[in-house]
């Protein structure tokens, strides 16, 4: 046990190394279309069989802690940046484990024999700049459900998960609302509804129980749009009486709370009237932020007014042109949906066109999925892909599957695509080899050197797990033009645009710059600053 204080090298690196090592051996076998499996125990359910997963960001995720004080900063500094890889871009991060090792490995060696870490670290930086550089010119576009199911497969290796989200996403495109389900069968299925809709649902539940879906639908409603509580029977009545006076044939009222006395005149106006209905939904959101996004959004959406309480708005006050239109409304017990809101096309379109300026801008991968999803609901219509499987376990981990390949596809169609098996990665050695031969001094040439080795090390793990013999595999490939690979399903060398087989260039370069940043970092890491009582990692 390590005793609490500093760590120098050459301890630092021992230590990093071992944990580097455990973590991606745990992880490189999940690399290529035929993974193994890794099995992880379950810590608070012991007793259930254990959770098989093949995904390398959810396996770095679940370990939490090594033994050996040094070797567990190692292992945790590199699950910190898989993890933010998969946040990002969904996939690449056994691609980003292996480089990374490589990169960190060869590094080490050469530092410890006397090399300059932070010089070696400028020049891996220089050097990863013409990997990107030669990746975005080997990038073509993505378009065509049949293109989009090809780069689905090449990530899950499901063709009939592959073909359907291609199916999707050939209709939705990069911004489009996809909602991946439990399925109602052992298939893939997938589903598309119409509109924009909500986490909400309606506030008194008595309202929808009298229909048979527990679902209330309104034509052409007029809709009042708050955070404020709607507690106020008159002043409610009011309002309602303006609606009605411009010709409203039903209400949809968005508030926070509602009191059984305005439930109750809900009720008594609903029975009284033989055409003009009323319903009230929950305000969308759970935190005061995003609440105000979806009023912002709903009302832009409709061309309403949001009356909110930090505002100082008040019941009682609405005037006619300041409710929301619709073509229609849905509510039920937990949704509320809108369909072909009437608000101003040209008003949407540029606020549809800021948030998704602020998706590609934003850094964090919460706020950016919060973001898209607000995109999304404004583009209206939703895919619901329905993911079946013959046990629980299985349908879990298929729908983690199927989120990643989503989200591979939207960079897909951001980014465009580069040939996949590690034949991209492979197909820049000759740009970096070329800048070796300028190299001056020997950190320089020695960062070209091990970036040309690192390269190669996504290609020989797909090989190697396929049970194929990685250099012999290389020693062919080096003979073959631009964009071959090694297709191991079929044993053969092979085109892999021919193949169709693909990789989203936004997933390659993401995995590539955090291996080589990361890496770098890490070996200019001289002292560990070790504590009396170890904190166990959580979220990465």
């Amino acid at each position: 046990m390590t005793i609490p204080g500093v760590v120098f090298q050459p301890d630092v690196y021992r230590g990093m190394q071992r944990g580097i090592n455990q973590l991606v051996d745990a992880i490189g076998p999940t690399l290529g279309p035929r993974p193994r499996i890794v099995a992880i125990e379950r810590i608070a359910q012991r007793g259930k069989s254990p959770e098989l997963l093949d995904s390398g960001g959810l396996i770095a995720r679940r370990i939490v802690e090594l033994p050996g004080r040094t070797t567990d900063v190692g292992a945790m500094f590199l699950r910190h940046v898989l993890w933010q890889v998969h946040q990002t871009v969904g996939d690449g991060t056994a691609t980003t484990a292996v480089l990374f090792q490589k990169i960190f490995n060869e590094g080490v060696r050469y530092v410890t024999a006397g090399g300059n870490a932070m010089v070696l670290r400028r020049h891996l930086e220089t050097g990863l700049q013409v990997i990107l550089d030669e990746l975005d010119r080997m990038a073509i576009s993505l378009s065509g459900a049949e293109k989009l199911a090809q780069m689905a497969e090449s990530v899950c290796y499901d063709a009939p998960m592959a073909a359907t989200l291609g199916e999707i996403f050939d209709l939705i495109g990069e911004h489009g609302r996809l909602e991946i389900r439990d399925g109602r069968s052992r298939e893939v299925e997938r589903e598309f509804v119409d509109g924009s809709y909500w986490e909400s649902g309606a506030l008194d539940k008595k309202a929808i129980s009298q229909n048979v879906d527990l679902t209330v639908r309104m034509v052409m409603p007029f809709i009042f749009i708050s955070d404020l509580p709607l507690d106020a029977p008159q002043k409610i009545l009011d309002d309602l009486t303006t609606a009605k006076k411009a010709g409203a044939p039903n209400a949809l009222l968005i508030g926070s709370t509602i009191s059984d006395d305005v439930a109750g005149m809900l009720h008594q106006i609903n029975a009284g009237s033989k055409g003009f209905q009323v319903i009230a939904a929950k305000t969308p959101g759970k935190t005061p932020t995003e609440q105000a996004a979806a009023l912002a959004d709903i009302a832009l959406l409709t061309g309403g007014q949001p009356y909110l309480k930090d505002a100082g708005n008040a019941l009682g006050t609405v005037k006619a042109e300041d409710f929301g239109q619709a073509r229609r409304i849905w509510v039920d017990k937990n949704h509320l949906g809108i369909v072909r809101g009437q608000g101003n096309p040209a008003q949407v379109r540029d606020h549809i066109n800021k948030l998704r300026r602020a998706v590609d801008r934003a850094t964090d991968a919460r706020a950016r999925k919060a973001l898209q999803l607000r995109v999304g609901r404004l583009l209206g219509g939703t895919a619901v892909l329905w993911v079946g499987a013959p046990t629980e376990s299985e349908i879990t981990m298929r729908k983690a599957l199927a989120q990643r390949t989503a989200d591979t596809l939207r960079g897909a169609i951001r980014q465009g695509m580069v040939p996949g098996g590690g034949a991209a990665l492979l197909a820049c050695r000759p740009a970096v080899a070329k800048t070796l031969a300028q190299s001056h001094t020997t950190d320089e040439r020695q960062a070209r050197q091990i970036l040309l080795s690192a390269l190669e090390a996504p290609l020989r793990t797909i090989v190697r797990n396929a049970g194929f013999e990685d250099s012999v595999v290389i020693g062919r490939l080096n003979h073959n033009h631009r964009g071959f690979g090694f297709d191991v399903n079929s044993g053969v060398v092979a085109n892999m645009a021919q193949a169709g087989i693909w990789d989203s260039t936004a997933t390659v370069k993401t995995a590539v710059h955090s291996a080589v940043t990361g890496a770098a970092l890490a070996l200019t890491t001289d002292a560990f600053v070790l504590h009396r009582k170890r904190a166990q990692a959580g979220e990465p």
